[in-house]
């Protein structure tokens, strides 16, 4: 069910089109949904944005549920038909970049701290307070929606996991608005720049501002691989294709996928 449009008047001004869902599973499967059936109706940048969703889904098939009004879940349709098909990897950690940008803003002059945990994790004072799905429309390869949630008035009590965090479990309140505002334009902008480079993410200056955000590079790590084996070393940098270059030993590993967790 919609309801009216309020209390994202920014946010308004930078989508086309945005609706705000009372209540739902998942905004990215409607989303999916009703691009794929109406694409002409969803144009770039359309956003779909619920504050209580009951089956939000994550990487690896992960689903979590959240009490009503603790979390903001969005998603947003990127159209990227002039964006190289081998570079649309990149369109994930560029969302998590872009909401780390969106968080770091919400905190200045409150002494709190923000980073991104690769691939596309933001982390608000080492907890894990966001988590980002991009999936690509059905029949639609240059149209992707990027899910992202952000746990924002959820009490300790309620967060999933020891390693999740919120603004309220920090004692911060959140502008939700402006925080969707300000992670439209930033993913909007590094979208249209890895185009306009034609894919290449370091003249863009894609892989610098992730780099630049990633707390994950210099950190001890262990990396649990799809193939359920783990590695162990050194996070050294992040490599032109998104991928995660660990140092164990004296052996470099580009890791494309997996599970991080920092160990200091």
């Amino acid at each position: 069910m919609s309801i009216p449009l309020q209390g994202y008047p920014r946010s308004a001004a930078v989508s086309p089109r945005l609706q705000v869902i009372e209540s739902t599973g998942s905004t990215n499967a409607d989303l999916l949904k009703a691009a794929a059936a109406s694409p002409e109706q969803w144009p770039h940048l359309s956003v779909m944005l619920t504050t209580d969703q009951r089956a939000g889904r994550g990487r690896l098939d992960r689903t979590w549920t959240a009490p009503p009004g603790t979390g903001l879940a969005v998603s947003v349709l990127v159209r990227v038909p002039d964006l190289p098909v081998p570079a649309r990897g990149w369109i994930p950690l560029i969302a998590g970049a872009a909401m780390t940008r969106a968080v770091l803003d919400q905190l200045r002059g409150t002494g709190h701290r923000a980073g991104l945990k690769w691939p596309n994790d933001v982390l608000l004072d080492g907890g894990k307070v966001s988590g980002i799905l991009a999936e690509v429309v059905p029949g639609h390869p240059e149209a992707v929606v990027i899910g992202v949630g952000v746990n924002t008035r959820m009490a300790r009590a309620d967060l999933p996991v020891e390693t999740a965090t919120s603004f309220l479990a920090v004692g911060l309140e959140v502008d939700e608005d402006r925080l969707l505002a300000d992670y439209l334009v930033a993913l909007d902008a590094q979208l249209s720049a890895l185009a306009a480079a034609q894919g290449d993410a370091a003249a863009a200056g894609v892989l610098g501002e992730i780099e630049t955000l990633c707390t994950t590079i210099g950190s001890e790590v262990v990396v649990s691989l799809p193939d359920g084996t783990q590695l162990h070393g050194r996070a050294e940098r992040i490599d032109r294709e998104g991928r995660l270059v660990v140092l164990a030993g004296e052996v470099e590993t580009a890791v494309s996928a997996g599970d991080v967790v920092h160990v200091r």
